[in-house]
């Protein structure tokens, strides 16, 4: 009988060997004809309008930022659509994106357009489009600086560790979690932020055409809706992404838009990313830096 059971499911027993066995180069396969496979529907005519997506925290740039210089380079393209949808991040990386966006919109026209969320850093990030765009719902704004620490001194008396600390310069040490910061100290710290805030409310003023003396309008860290941010020259439009893709074929003198597609790699990645710094974003709650 034992037999008999092994002949009828030989077929299925050889079938998961074969998968467990060869696992990895199955997965390998799967992923080169990702890689390989043609995108759908693809047009014969080449592209000539491209979006940039900018999703979840700022925390490095790199990325988006080769992936405006590669269209900045690209004659064909002849206008980029910016989509963004993220609460800021890091002060470095959202200046360097925005400079980007600038050279770029030096070349051809770029329209910014708030899926959702365009604060903070991301807002720094799109001030630079020749037009702002957003959701009737997206969150603008949060034209400020914020940097958080911790005092852990209780806690590492409690538990008895003793840092020990060796430096060079009066100020090395401000921002310290291991003790509160001196006077002088929290000083030097709210001198930076504030030369920071400065120059963020500077560039905003000369960028969207606003009376930089006047920041507690437009700046101060509040957050809009659209219809506010518009009254007050933050956005330029309020509209859907369909709005924002004609305004961008508009500008660019395009007759017939051809938008680039990516990859089903491309997209799988980018999915990918999207979930993690969603994810991220969760667990750094609290803590944004810019």
């Amino acid at each position: 009988m034992s037999e008999f059971f092994k002949k009828l499911f030989s077929p299925i027993t050889a079938t998961l060997d074969f998968v467990q066995k060869y696992f990895k180069s199955l997965i390998f396969l799967f992923i080169l004809l990702l890689v390989l496979a043609p995108a759908s529907s693809e047009s014969v005519k080449p592209p000539n309008l491209a979006t940039v997506n900018l999703f979840g925290p700022v925390i490095h740039a790199e990325k988006v930022v080769e992936e405006i210089e590669t269209l900045a380079d690209d004659n064909d393209i002849k206008g980029v659509l910016f989509l963004v949808d993220s609460p800021g991040g890091a002060v470095a990386p959202s200046v360097e994106i925005s400079l980007a966006i600038k050279r770029l919109n030096a070349k051809k026209p770029v329209v910014a357009y708030a899926a959702g969320t365009m604060a903070s850093g991301s807002y720094y990030a799109s001030i630079w489009a020749s037009r702002i765009i957003a959701n009737p719902a997206a969150t603008i704004g949060s034209i400020g600086v914020i940097m958080e620490g911790l005092n852990i001194q209780g806690l590492i008396d409690r538990i008895g560790v003793k840092p020990q600390i060796v430096k060079a310069g009066k100020y090395k040490e401000a921002g310290t979690p291991f003790r509160e910061w001196t006077p002088e100290e929290r000083k030097e710290i709210e001198t930076h932020v504030l030369d920071i805030y400065h120059m963020f409310v500077r560039d905003v003023a000369k960028a969207r055409d606003l009376d930089p003396t006047h920041p507690e309008t437009f700046a101060d860290a509040q957050i809009f809706i659209a219809s506010k941010a518009q009254r007050i020259g933050l956005i330029d439009q309020i509209g859907s992404i369909e709005d924002a893709k004609a305004l961008t074929q508009t500008l660019s003198g395009v007759k017939e838009a051809q938008w680039k597609e990516k990859s089903k790699w491309e997209e799988y990645i980018e999915n990918l990313a999207k979930q993690s710094a969603r994810t991220l974003a969760n667990q750094l709650k609290g803590w944004v830096i810019h």
